[in-house]
Parts: C-alpha cells; structure tokens; sequence
C-alpha cells in the first residue's frame, strides 16, 4: 500500500462512520445539541463542508466543486449558537454537498504525485496540516473527529450504538 492508497482507505472509513451516524436522523435531529454549548450536528456539516472544501481548493484551485450559494455564511462561529431549523440545511442538502465535495477531494487525490504529498502546504495550513499529504489525510480523520461528537448526540436520543 502506498500513502495514496492509504489515504484513500482513511477516507473511505470516514465516509463509513460518518453516513451511518447520520443515516437514520432526522433534520430535527441534526439541531440537538450533545451538552448546552457544544455545536449541533447541523452546524458541525457545514463547518466540515466549507473546511473541506477551502482546504482542498487552496491546495488544488478549480477541483472542488461549489457549494451552494451562501453556504459559507451560514457556518460562523456565531451562526454555531443559533437552533432555528431555518438557520441551516437539510440533512438531503449535507449530503449531496458532501457527495460532492467528497469528489472532489478524490479528484485531487488522484492528480497529486506519490512525491508531490511531501510538498509544503500553504502557509496559513501548516501548523495543522504541513504537507499536501496531511491536507488530504485531514478530511477524513475531521469528519471522524466530529463524527465521535454524533455518537454521543445518538446516544442522547435514545439510539444504540452503531459500532
């Protein structure tokens, strides 16, 4: 396995945890917050998705696909406090902007070089992700991050655990 192969594998597991945590929720469901304070899962898609999306497109510009118009606008950090339904998307817009933005992060994975993983980020990525390798490797171990969130949400609702 190579670290294309294995970056690759990362974000099919990504994909994996965070489609069957969300699988079964519903847009009400995406507004319940795991403690007072912390960001709802709603909010917390749209962070990911605009990460993925500016991080990709610094790296790779022309390869992400766009989202939706004014998407961005919508994840703040004070956008994170609101828990109107109208402040945020459906579950069915998350997951077409992921489908997506997820294409494109693999379209990028496959134009980029074995060696061309080792070279530096830009600037303002570094301290988080140093290399265009970490930038890829990033999106998948992001969504797992938030995903760990979803379980506790789940839980919360009453739902078994999943793994």
């Amino acid at each position: 396995m190579n670290a294309r192969e294995a970056i690759r594998l990362g974000l099919s597991h990504a994909d994996l945890i965070s489609k069957s945590y969300l699988g079964d929720l519903s847009d009400a469901d995406l507004l319940v917050r795991p403690v007072p304070g912390a960001n709802h899962i709603a909010w917390q898609l749209g962070h990911l998705l605009n990460s993925e999306h500016q991080m990709i497109e610094s790296v790779w510009p022309g390869t992400m696909p766009a989202l939706p118009e004014g998407f961005a606008a919508k994840y703040t950090p004070e956008s994170s406090k609101f828990d109107s339904p109208g402040a945020f998307h459906s579950k069915e817009a998350y997951l077409k902007a992921y489908e997506q933005q997820r294409a494109g992060t693999l379209k990028a994975l496959e134009k980029v070089s074995e060696a061309d993983l080792d070279k530096p980020a830009p600037e303002q990525m570094r301290a988080y992700a140093p290399t265009y390798g970490d930038v890829l490797a990033l999106q998948g171990s992001h969504w797992l991050m938030h995903a760990g969130q979803w379980a506790i949400v789940r839980r919360k609702l009453g739902m078994k655990p999943l793994f």
